[in-house]
C-alpha cells in the first residue's frame, strides 16, 4: 500500500528531476553558447528549490546534480584545461535572514563566535583562472564545470590590464590567480554605436558580450572588443609565500601588478556587512561596469580550509544577490499553450511594459494552482518582476487597483490544439491532453527528442521540426530513421548539404545508448535519471514493455507513480507500433552489457556520505565496482555499508538507525589497500 510519505517522496522526485534537467539545459546555455534564455534570478530560484527538495530527501541526491556541480561541460575545441583547485560556485544570499544564516553557519563550522569579512562587488562578467610560472602569465582558462576549462591564453593576452609579466616580494615559482573579466558601460555603448553605424546587429547586455568575446576561436576579434579584469582571488601556489588572510591577499596581488576592486571593504560584524550590501543596491548605477550582487567572503584563509565546501559552494564565501526589477502593467488574459508530454501551460498576456530596459508582453504562469495561490484575475493590474535578464513572470495582483471587472482564469476543459478533453490527475498540478497524436504535442516531442540529452541529432531544431510535420515528412519520431534525400529537399531553406548533414547526423543517433532513446520518447515523469535506472534493469525496451507496473515499481529509484506511468505508456498500440518501426529504422534497443565483475565485494552494497579525502564520489564507486560490490545513492535496509567522509548529513542518521555498518574515510582506504584497489 503506498503511503502518503512514499507519495510525497516521489513527488519530489519528479519535481527534482524536471529541475535538474532545466537547470543542465541553462547552464549550457549560459557558459557554453553565451546565450542565456532565462536570468540569474530565475536560474536561482530553480536552484534553491532543487536544493532544498534534495536537503529534504537526501535519498535523491546524485553526484551529477547541478548543485554538486559548477557550469557547464568546457568546449574541445579551445583546448581543456584541468584545474589544480576547483573553481566553485558560490551560493546566494537574497535576503538579510538568508545573509546572517549563512554567517551563523560558518561561525558554528568554524567554531568560533565571530570572524572578520570582506565584501566586494559582485560583478556580472566570465569567470577565468590565470595561472603564472616564474612571473610570466602562462595559462588562461575559463571557469569550465569547475575541475576543467577552457584554455582562452591568447584571448586573455589582448586585456591589457591583465599583465604579461609580474614581480614583487614573495613572487612563487608558479600560482593562479582568480578573476572576472567584464565589459565597461562606456565600452559596450561605444561597440554597440560602432555596430549600429556598420548595420551590424547590436549586442544584448555588457555580460553577454563580454563572455562572447573572451570565448571567440580568433583572438583578433578578441582584441577589438573593450575589454577588462579584476582579480578577486589567489586559487593557489607553489614554492612562495602568500598572505594570511583575504584582505592581505588581495592587496599583495596589486603589489604585484594585478588589477584589484578598489571598493572591497573589511568589517568585522555581520550587521555592518548588511548595511555595505544595502548601500550598493542605490549605488550599483554609479559604476562604469555591471554589478548584480556584493561578495562576502571570510577573510580568515586558514578558516577556508576548516570550512571547506558543500558540494559545488564554498561554505567561506556567500554572493548577497540584489532583487530583481520589478513594474505593474495590466493583465490582459491568461492563455494556455500545450508542451511536449501534454501538459497545458498558462502564460498571462500583459499590457507591454519596460522592465530594465526590455519590452515584456507575456509573463509566466506555471500551472493552475499557481494561478490560485497568487490570486490573479484577468483585467487585474499585476507585478510583474523580470527574473534576471530575460524571463519575466507574475508575481501577484495589486489588489488595490481592482475595480470589480476582473475575471477569475476558467481553466481549458478542451486541448486548444486537437479538441480532446483534458485530465488532471489526483495530486498533479497540470490538465494534460490524453491524445498521443495531438498536433501541439507532436512537435514538443519531436523537438524534445532531437535534443542534447536525447538522441542528438544536430541540426534538426524547432523550426525544422515544424517543416517536417506540416509536410508530412514525419508523423512520429521513428519517421525520422526512414527519410530520404529527396524528401529533405522539398522542404523550403534546406541546401543539399544541409540535408545530407542532417541524414548523416540521424544515422549517427541510431547507436545512442537506451537510456537516451528512452529520456528521447518523453514518457511523462522519465526524466534522463529514470530512464538510466530502468536501461540499467531491464537491458532492453522489450523487456520493460513487458513488465507490470508492480514489477517496474520494484526498481529502486523509480516508484509507482513514475511505474504506472511506464506501464501505461507501453500498453498503447501507438507505442506498440512506434518501436516496431524504431526497430525497421535500426535503432539500438538494448543497452551496452557488461560482464559483472565478481571479487571481494561481491553481493555488497554501498553507500557514500559526505565529501572523501582522496577521491570524488564517482573514483571512490569504480573502485568498489571494480572489487564486485554495488553503489547506491540512497540508504535502505539492504544497504551493506555506509561510507562516511566529511559532513556526511542525514544518510549517516540513517544507517544508525537500520544498524547498517559505518566505515570512517580511513577504515574506506583501509579496505581498498587490503583487496589492491587503494
Amino acid at each position: 500500500m503506498t503511503t502518503d510519505a512514499d507519495q510525497d517522496l516521489q513527488s519530489a522526485k519528479l519535481r527534482v528531476e524536471e529541475l535538474r534537467a532545466q537547470i543542465s539545459y541553462h547552464d549550457y546555455r549560459y557558459h557554453v553558447l553565451d546565450d542565456p534564455e532565462v536570468g540569474d534570478d530565475e536560474y536561482d530560484e530553480l536552484m534553491q528549490e532543487l536544493r532544498a527538495l534534495e536537503e529534504t530527501y537526501s535519498q535523491l541526491i546524485v553526484p551529477d546534480s547541478p548543485t554538486q556541480r559548477v557550469g557547464a561541460e568546457p568546449v574541445a575545441a579551445f583546448g581543456i584545461v584541468e584545474h589544480t583547485v576547483p573553481l566553485l560556485s558560490l551560493g546566494n544570499a537574497f535576503n538579510e535572514e538568508e545573509l546572517r544564516a549563512w554567517h551563523k553557519r560558518a561561525a558554528g563550522l568554524a567554531e568560533t563566535e565571530s570572524f572578520a569579512m570582506v565584501c566586494e562587488p559582485k560583478i556580472d562578467g566570465l569567470a577565468v583562472a590565470l595561472e603564472y610560472r616564474e612571473g610570466s602569465f602562462a595559462v588562461g582558462s575559463t571557469r569550465g564545470d569547475g575541475r576543467r576549462g577552457e584554455n582562452i591564453t591568447q584571448n586573455l593576452r589582448t586585456i591589457t590590464s591583465i599583465p604579461q609579466r609580474v614581480s614583487g616580494a614573495g613572487l612563487p615559482g608558479r600560482f593562479e590567480v582568480r578573476g572576472e573579466v567584464f565589459m565597461t558601460k562606456a565600452g559596450f555603448e561605444r561597440m554597440n554605436e560602432q555596430r549600429a553605424d556598420n548595420s551590424e546587429p547590436l549586442f544584448a547586455n555588457p555580460r553577454n558580450s563580454a563572455a562572447g568575446a573572451v570565448r571567440q576561436l580568433d583572438p583578433r576579434v578578441t582584441a577589438e572588443r573593450p575589454l577588462d579584469c579584476f582579480i578577486y582571488a589567489l586559487g593557489w601556489s607553489q614554492d612562495g609565500s602568500a598572505p594570511a588572510s583575504h584582505h592581505q591577499t588581495m592587496k599583495w596581488l596589486g603589489e604585484l601588478g594585478f588589477q584589484v576592486n578598489p571598493d572591497a571593504k573589511r568589517y568585522g560584524d555581520i550587521g555592518k556587512v548588511w548595511e555595505h550590501c544595502q548601500s550598493w543596491i542605490e549605488r550599483r548605477d554609479a559604476l562604469d561596469y555591471e554589478i548584480d550582487g556584493v561578495v562576502v567572503k571570510v577573510d580568515d584563509l586558514s578558516l577556508h580550509e576548516r570550512l571547506g565546501a558543500a558540494g559545488r559552494e564554498p561554505r567561506w564565501a556567500i554572493a548577497f544577490k540584489f532583487p530583481p526589477t520589478q513594474r505593474t502593467t495590466k493583465l490582459l488574459d491568461i492563455r494556455v499553450n500545450v508542451g511536449r508530454t501534454g501538459s497545458i501551460n498558462p502564460y498571462a498576456v500583459l499590457e507591454p511594459v519596460n522592465i530594465a530596459g526590455v519590452t515584456v508582453t507575456n509573463a509566466t504562469l506555471h500551472n493552475e494552482d499557481d494561478i490560485k495561490r497568487k490570486g490573479v484575475r484577468i483585467g487585474d493590474t499585476v507585478i510583474v518582476q523580470r527574473a534576471g535578464d530575460v524571463i519575466p513572470q507574475v508575481v501577484g495582483p495589486v489588489i488595490s487597483k481592482r475595480t470589480g471587472k476582473e475575471k477569475a482564469f476558467r481553466p481549458k476543459r478542451v486541448c486548444p490544439s486537437c479538441k480532446t478533453k483534458l485530465v488532471r490527475e489526483e495530486g498533479e498540478a497540470m490538465r494534460y491532453c490524453p491524445n498521443g497524436a495531438c498536433p501541439a504535442q507532436a512537435l514538443g516531442l519531436l523537438t524534445h527528442f532531437v535534443s542534447r540529452g536525447a538522441m542528438d541529432i544536430d541540426g534538426v531544431g524547432e523550426q525544422l521540426a515544424a517543416s517536417m510535420l506540416s509536410a508530412e515528412l514525419v508523423k512520429d519520431v521513428a519517421d525520422l530513421y526512414f527519410l530520404t534525400e529527396e524528401q529533405l529537399l522539398t522542404l523550403e531553406r534546406l541546401a543539399e548539404k544541409s540535408a545530407r548533414n542532417v541524414l548523416s547526423a540521424i544515422a549517427e543517433s541510431r547507436s545512442r545508448p537506451l537510456d537516451r532513446l528512452l529520456f528521447g520518447l518523453g514518457i511523462r515523469h522519465v526524466g534522463s535519471e529514470t530512464a538510466a535506472l530502468l536501461a540499467e534493469r531491464f537491458g532492453d525496451i522489450d523487456a520493460i514493455a513487458a513488465a507490470d507496473a508492480e514489477t517496474l515499481a520494484d526498481v529502486p529509484g523509480i516508484g509507482p507513480i513514475v511505474a504506472e506511468s511506464v506501464h501505461e505508456y507501453f500498453a498503447r498500440k501507438q507505442t506498440k507500433q512506434l518501436i516496431e518501426k524504431l526497430r525497421k529504422g535500426g535503432v539500438r534497443l538494448e543497452a551496452e552489457r557488461t560482464a559483472p565483475v565478481d571479487g571481494p565485494l561481491t553481493g555488497q552494497t554501498f553507500v557514500i556520505s559526505g565529501t572523501l579525502a582522496a577521491f570524488s564520489r564517482p573514483e571512490a564507486e569504480a573502485r568498489i565496482k571494480s572489487l564486485g560490490g554495488s553503489t547506491s545513492s540512497s540508504v535502505t535496509k539492504s544497504t551493506d555499508f555506509l561510507i562516511a567522509g566529511e559532513s556526511p548529513g542525514s544518510k549517516l542518521a540513517k544507517a544508525e538507525k537500520y544498524g547498517i555498518a559505518i566505515l570512517s574515510d580511513d577504515e574506506f582506504m583501509a579496505l581498498l589497500a587490503k583487496h589492491g584497489a587503494g
